[in-house]
């Protein structure tokens, strides 16, 4: 494991001691959240009270037959990346990053398609992964007529990663599609839903992720499932045949519950004779992408560069 950015190791670390000291004023994602809570956290997830900034250049649409996606077409078009947003797949929405998704549109000179999948509880497994396999066969069968291209990349952030990997999943067990989506982008994502040894043992430090608030978004996201259930590879890629599977970024930091999760993704992921980029970051936690961190200007970065020339 080569751990990166040690440089911006005292940056990292002083903002995830201040932001354990804010947690106090915010409400606890553990386990059984009631309804109330549920839409507090909802609310104040990234922006406070405040509605996610949605730009002009973002357009809303519906395809494979019902799926909300937002499209961000820049002037010039080599791939189009389909984004699966984080949130515990209870949490965000397709337009809560559309200034960090225009910026890559741009920059990297792609189409990008953010996919705005049901959330749990209100819509619990599998109606999250259904949505973000439909929004996929979609663009193998369209992308070439709607974007002038056949390049496809796939990729999200927590849950995002997640679902990434089931949809490269299901699109190669359901439907024997391989080799559409020519390379995944997963940062910090919870593979093994039965939890890893990282996710249990980190306890209830509150880094905006904990072993607490893993078993509480388990529960939403599947629930009435145990732990054997959990680890069925439909719900837990970590567990599934990875074979066929395009090149991949697996990027986690090593103050995150789900490091493990990225550690042994990335090795199986190799082993199932895929090219693997692991990225490790020294200090950070989960969702460290959100904050305005050194390593978050460098992490955006990697990010575009690597989605800018994979495939090709």
């Amino acid at each position: 494991m080569t751990i990166t950015d040690e440089d911006c190791l005292p940056e990292t670390l002083a903002f995830n001691a201040q932001f354990e000291a804010a947690a106090a004023s915010r409400p606890a994602r553990g386990r059984g959240l009631d309804p109330a809570t549920l839409a507090l956290l909802r609310r104040n997830r990234l922006a406070g009270d405040a509605p996610p900034l949605r730009l002009p250049q973002g357009r809303d649409r519906t395809v494979g037959g019902g799926v909300k996606v937002r499209v961000f077409v820049p002037e010039r078009v080599e791939g189009v990346y389909l984004h699966i947003h984080g949130g515990g797949w209870a949490f965000g929405s397709a337009d809560g990053q559309d200034e960090r998704l225009w910026h890559l549109a741009e920059q990297a000179r792609l189409a990008v398609v953010s996919v705005d999948y049901r959330l749990a509880p209100e819509h619990p497994f599998p109606a999250g992964p259904d949505d973000c396999e439909a929004a996929a066969r979609w663009l193998v069968q369209h992308a070439a007529a709607e974007f002038g291209t056949e390049r496809l990349l796939i990729g999200g952030e927590s849950a995002g990663a997640h679902l990434s990997v089931v949809t490269l999943l299901r699109l190669r067990d359901r439907h024997g599609i391989t080799g559409a989506f020519r390379a995944a982008q997963l940062l910090f994502g919870p593979y093994d839903l039965s939890m890893t040894p990282s996710q249990r043992a980190f306890g209830p430090r509150p880094l905006l992720s904990n072993t607490d608030a893993l078993h509480g978004s388990y529960a939403l996201f599947t629930p009435g499932m145990g732990e054997e259930e959990r680890r069925s590879p439909e719900v837990s890629p970590l567990f599934a045949d990875l074979t066929g599977l395009p090149s991949a970024r697996i990027v986690v930091g090593t103050e995150d519950p789900l490091l493990d999760d990225s550690l042994f993704l990335a090795a199986r992921w190799e082993a199932a004779g895929a090219p693997v980029q692991l990225g490790v970051v020294a200090g950070a936690m989960h969702g460290f992408t959100l904050f305005p961190l050194a390593v978050t200007e460098r992490e955006l970065r990697r990010e575009r560069d690597f989605l800018a020339f994979a495939g090709r």
